[in-house]
């Protein structure tokens, strides 16, 4: 449903307002739509919507499949990655702050599609360390990152994401279910981090937060050796996130200084 306030604009302003409303329930909802679903997510009328989707979808904003559905388009990758790197290049010294305080790598990913996308790093300057590429995307049901997201979505979006990505178990550990993500993602919300214990990788111990009221999910997260990042360590990391994921939602809100 959209959730915008409905008031009195020019019919220019009004446009543009009905394009990112399209544009976000296509998103929200994780997959391709039909006309009908369109109209009725959106609230708009079917004569606006076919009117908005004869622009969207020659400039490749919005793109028809086969089936006669409608996705987003490859023209939205290029503005998604420019965002992506400048959001993370802002966030970049509350991530230095961060590994300076516990000595490990931290990483920050959004929510795309149906997968987690790293958009920064601040390394540690141990020699044996956790390295992460800037690009690289993973499930989000196994990472700490991931579900630190789901964690914040509504269950029928975390269904539908995790229904369209798959749930491979890479270690032991990982969580193969739905039933399981659900009860972890419960424990997530009540003691307000996450954290990837193996799941991703035999070895490696992960604790992840979002960024509350980020503009699309996200989160950061700090991982090393199983070895270094015990229990003691994860009492200093919550707060240490705590802090930087509050100082870069504040940012967020107030644009730069």
């Amino acid at each position: 449903m959209n959730t915008r306030t409905t008031q009195a604009a020019p019919a220019g302003v009004q446009s543009v307002e009905r394009v990112f409303d399209l544009l976000e329930v296509i998103t929200a909802a994780g997959g391709d739509m039909s006309l009908s679903e369109l109209s009725a997510a959106s609230e708009l009328p079917l004569p606006t919507i076919h009117r908005l989707l004869r622009t969207l979808v020659p400039t490749g904003y919005v793109r028809q499949l086969p089936n006669r559905n409608y996705a987003l388009g490859p023209r939205l990758i290029l503005l998604g990655d420019a965002a992506g790197r400048q959001f993370g290049s802002a966030a970049r010294s509350r991530l230095n702050e961060v590994v300076q305080e516990l000595g490990e790598s931290v990483n920050m990913a959004v929510l795309d599609g149906h997968q987690a996308v790293y958009i920064a790093q601040a390394q540690s300057n141990r020699s044996m360390r956790m390295f992460t590429e800037v690009g690289r995307r993973v499930d989000t049901h196994d990472t700490g990152v991931g579900k630190a997201m789901l964690a914040t979505l509504p269950e029928d979006r975390v269904r539908a994401i995790v229904t369209a990505a798959g749930m491979p178990t890479p270690t032991p550990k990982s969580i193969g279910s739905l039933e399981a993500l659900f009860a972890d993602l419960e424990l997530i919300r009540e003691r307000g981090y996450a954290m990837d214990d193996e799941e991703t990788e035999l070895g490696v111990r992960c604790y992840s937060m979002a960024i509350p009221h980020a503009p699309t999910p996200t989160a950061i997260s700090v991982s090393g050796p199983i070895t270094r990042v015990d229990e003691e360590f994860g009492r200093r990391a919550v707060p240490a996130l705590r802090r930087a994921a509050e100082a870069i939602a504040h940012e967020l809100m107030s644009g730069p200084a």
